[in-house]
Formats: structure tokens, sequence, C-alpha cells
């Protein structure tokens, strides 16, 4: 069984955050030493593609990465996982030993020899702003081998029918023979990926990863020369080489040995690992005043490319925060002048610290395992939220959102930040909308999208305006949450609003009179419209007759809930 790089860094002291570092600053312009590529400029996210299950006809054969005996279906006893896969999009799963959901279904898990699965996991990287997925690759000169080559395969052809790039990232992890043996893979084998459409380049060179080199412990035992030998070759055969490195390869010490500094100043990009260094946002901060920013000034200094970590955090752990945890560290990369992040990672089921679909709440975990699901903390989030908050933390970095500590990414789709939940959803969400007019691209449409960056504003200096919802049939309404985008760049304005309501569209009539309702970013940019003893309507009408921040109506988030 092929030990997780991770396992070997648990031990490690996060407390080398507190490492004195004094009187270093943000420098005032912050430039990655390449342009923008597959992998400068973008997202890349570590992509194990590691599990499988008998019956999927693997040549493993075995519950690869799913139990700790491997030849016996996982369960309860024989778990390695710290988080449960939301399985509802996948076409084919495989029957475990526990016992059935919370819901009544059958605790299946997927495989990722299955092309199916991979599609659709590259499908939710599409979706979602994950430019570029490094496939992880251990020794595969063992009985894992053939099981490694055919998903890469796999890999390969849906990165070219998804419009997500690639590449081959190497963990040395306990590779006992690997300075001659990666040559030997790569040029033999993995090589031969190149000439996809899909695989990542960088400076027009494809990108290969290296992860482990500097790391003290015995699992990563190679002297400097053998190091830079490697880094020498793969740039010899012409590839751009990015290194996974120690969190302190700067300083050489705690997780990294010292005298490894030539080594890494040989790579094209660095990549410092995160996972199990920070599990708070006071660490985040922490990490970004004494990594960081010193970090990205020495790479800049040495012509590197630099592509720190961003992770989810431990769900076991109880590490996310509802997303405030990972939002963090995209506000710090971004304020820092980082331009390049790596997720870590995209499906480490075993680790708990994957952004894939993940079970929503304990109906959907199987009973008996002691999971916990997204809602641990008592916040309800959607399957896919670390998804979406993906993309947004991509946005941001690449100047397509306002820099922003607030978290625009709402838990649940369309919650407006009022909190929908799975058993109180947004009647208004992806419903017909009309209006009375609006301004260029603003239309109203753009109100109930689910996005909270895109907005309705109505004809200036028109006053009164307004903004209609149709619910497709006559419902018991109490509650709509209202927003304005997130970014701080709109600041505090209170709008003036009526609601009206309808069963037939002709004929309104009063559900809330008009009042003052405050928009401030500092809290979200959302207002809540209350009305308990409920109004049955098919159509919701909000009618604006005031706005102290802009001469009209306007809203990023028109959510309808029945409570």
């Amino acid at each position: 069984m092929t030990v997780s790089r991770r396992t070997f860094l648990s031990t490690l002291s996060a407390g080398a955050a507190g490492v004195a570092l004094g009187g270093l600053a943000l420098p005032d312009t912050a430039r990655a030493a390449s342009p923008a590529g597959d992998v400068v400029g973008k997202v890349t996210v570590g992509y194990q593609g590691w599990f499988a299950c008998p019956g999927d006809g693997a040549p493993i054969d075995a519950w690869w990465h799913w139990s700790q005996n491997w030849s016996q279906a996982p369960s309860p006893s024989n778990n390695v996982i710290k988080a449960w896969p939301d399985s509802r999009d996948f076409g084919r799963t495989y029957q475990t030993g526990y016992a059935g959901l919370g819901n009544g279904s059958p605790a299946t898990l997927f495989s990722s020899y299955d092309q199916q699965t991979i599609d659709t996991h590259f499908t939710w990287m599409q979706q979602n702003g994950c430019d570029t997925a490094a496939l992880q690759r251990f020794d595969p000169n063992g009985s894992e081998g053939p099981t490694r080559n055919a998903i890469t395969t796999r890999v390969r052809s849906s990165a070219e029918s998804h419009g997500v790039k690639f590449y081959v990232m190497y963990d040395v992890s306990g590779w006992t023979n690997m300075q001659s043996e990666i040559k030997a893979d790569w040029t033999d084998l993995m090589s031969q990926h190149t000439a996809s459409s899909a695989y990542a380049r960088q400076n027009g060179k494809p990108v290969v990863g290296i992860w482990g080199f500097g790391f003290n412990d015995a699992n990563h035992p190679w002297d400097p020369a053998a190091c830079a030998d490697v880094v020498s070759w793969f740039k010899s055969q012409g590839c751009y080489v990015m290194g996974g490195v120690p969190t302190w390869w700067r300083l050489g010490t705690n997780d990294s040995r010292a005298g490894y500094l030539g080594v890494y100043h040989a790579f094209d990009m660095l990549s410092p690992w995160m996972v199990g260094r920070i599990g708070t946002v006071a660490d985040v901060d922490n990490f970004y005043t004494n990594a960081t920013v010193p970090d990205l000034a020495d790479c800049n200094a040495n012509g590197i490319d630099y592509q720190p970590c961003v992770l989810p955090g431990d769900l076991s752990a109880r590490q996310r925060a509802h997303g405030d945890f990972m939002w963090r560290q995209f506000y710090d990369m971004t304020r820092a002048g980082v331009q390049s992040v790596y997720i870590s990672m995209f499906d480490e089921f075993g680790e708990g610290n994957q952004i894939a679909k993940t079970a929503e709440n304990q109906s959907q975990v199987p009973n008996g395992s002691g999971l916990l699901a997204l809602d641990e903390d008592g916040t309800a989030c959607s399957s896919d939220y670390y998804l979406r908050l993906t993309a947004d933390g991509g946005k941001m970095l690449k100047g397509q959102l306002a820099l922003t500590a607030t978290r625009p990414t709402q838990p649940v789709v369309g919650s407006g930040g009022g909190g929908g939940g799975g058993g109180n959803p947004d009647l208004a969400l992806h419903q017909p909308v009309s209006d009375s007019g609006h301004t260029q691209v603003y239309v109203a449409a753009n109100a109930v999208d689910g996005d909270p960056n895109t907005y309705w504003e109505s004809v200036d200096n028109a006053f009164p305006q307004w903004l209609q919802v149709d619910l497709g049939q006559a419902v018991t309404t109490r509650r709509i949450v209202l927003t304005l985008p997130p970014s701080t760049a709109w600041g505090a304005r209170t709008q003036t609003i009526q609601v009206l309501g309808s069963t037939d569209g002709t004929d309104f009539s009063t559900v809330v009179a008009s009042a003052g309702y405050l928009f401030d970013p500092n809290t979200g940019n959302t207002s809540t419209i209350g009305y308990p003893s409920g109004v049955t309507a098919r159509y919701l009408r909000l009618l604006f007759t005031a706005n102290t921040g802009w001469p009209a109506g306007q809203a990023s988030g028109f959510s309808v809930y029945a409570t």
C-alpha cells in the first residue's frame, strides 16, 4: 500500500508559523517570474485519482485507498477516509460494508478507474474555475503501476473533452530507487502524454511536478546532489519543473532539511506544502506574515514562480468554519500579490481535505460511521460548496472580483446569506423574472441566477421601478432575502422597497408596506424582509422608490423562502 505523503508530515509542528522574520513588509510590486500560462496565473488542483473497487475492472482489483485492508470492503472497522463523498452524480458506484445512509440509500463509493467518474470530476472542475489538474503519480513500479497508467490515460481523455489542463506530478515519497526510475518512467511512459492538447504547458514547455525533495523525514532521504540531478535532468528534457517543497524551504528548518536551498532555487516554480500546518484563520494570517510574503519576495528575487497551497481544511477536525478558513487563505494570497495557487486537494477523502462534492448532512452519511458532513458546525452547505468557493477565490486571485475579506460565496446555492438549507430551498432561484426596465446588461435574470456578483439594476433616475419573480404556482412564503454584490466597492446604502403579491400577475396587493432596508458590505450586503404570517401568491414584486447609494433599484440576489 502506498502511504500518502501527508502521513509522514502529520507530526511536524505547525508552530513554526511563529518564526520571527521581523521587518518584512509586502513589496510594492509582486509579479510572477513568468507570464500567465497553464499554471502561472491559474488555479491548479491536486488530483489523486487513486480510488478503485473490486468489480471495476482495474488491474489492482481492490478497495484501493478506500479501506485500511484493501482486500476487504470499507466499513466502520476497516476505514481510512475522513469524509463521505456525494456520489449522486456518478453513473456507477460500488457497495461497501457500511450501513445504509441516513436517508436509507445504500452506502456506495466511486472508482477512479471508471471513465465516467473522471468525466464527472472534470466536469466539476470545468464548472468551478479549476484550470489545471496535477495528477499525482507515486512510485509506479509495484502492483499499483498498471492501474495508475490506465487512469492517466483516462484523465488525459477527460481533460481533452472538458477543456481542463492536466500534468503529471510525481510524489517521490517512499520511492527507493527514485533517482533512476523517475527518469525511466518519464521517458518510457509519461512523456507521451505531453502530445495531448490538454497537457499543461508553461513558457512553451510541458509541466512536470516533483513533490518531496528536502523534507526532513526518513521517507525523503535523498541528498541535495541527487535531488538537483533529477531537477536538472527534467529541464534537459525541455520541461518546466514545479517543486512541491517543505513549508519552511526558505529557512531550511522544521520540516525542511538544511542545505537544500540550491535545490529549491533550481525549480521553475515552488509550491510550499501547507496541509497540517494551519487549521484556523489566525494560523492563516500568521503564515501570511511569516511565510507567504517573504517566500514570494525570495521567489521574485530569484526568477522563480510561486504557487502556494490553499486548502479547505480537514473536515473531521472541524477546521472549515463553513468556508471562512479557506476564503481567508484566498484573501491573504491575493493581497500578497500571489498569482497562482495549488488547491490541496480535489479528491483527498482520506484526509478529509477535499473540495469535491461531499455529503451535506447526516442523511447522506452512512449510519454509525462517525463521519461528519459539511454542516458539522450547524451551517447548511450544499455538496458543491467548496467547488464554488474555489471558483470565487480564483476570480479574486485573477482580479475578476475585487479583493474582499468577506466571503462572497453562500454555503447553499441561492441562500443569499439567509440560509436556505435542503429543506427550505430558495423558491425564486432560476425562476422567470421580469422588471419595469433595466440598464445595460444588468437584467432581471441576474437577481435569481445564484451568483452574488451579477446584479439587476433598474433604469436610472426613474423611480418607482419594480422587479418581479414568478414562482410557478401559488405558494405560501414568509421571507425574502435581498443581496447586493459582496465586494466592499459597494458602499453601504438604504433602499426603500414595498413588497406586492399576486396570484394571477395582474391584480397585486401589499404584502409588506414600503420601508427602508440597509445593505452594508460589513455584514454581507444582505437584507431580509420577513412576513411571519405568510402570504399565498405566485408572483412577488419588489417596488423600489429610493436608493441612497444609486438612483436606481439594485439587487444581486432575490431569494424567497417558505419559512
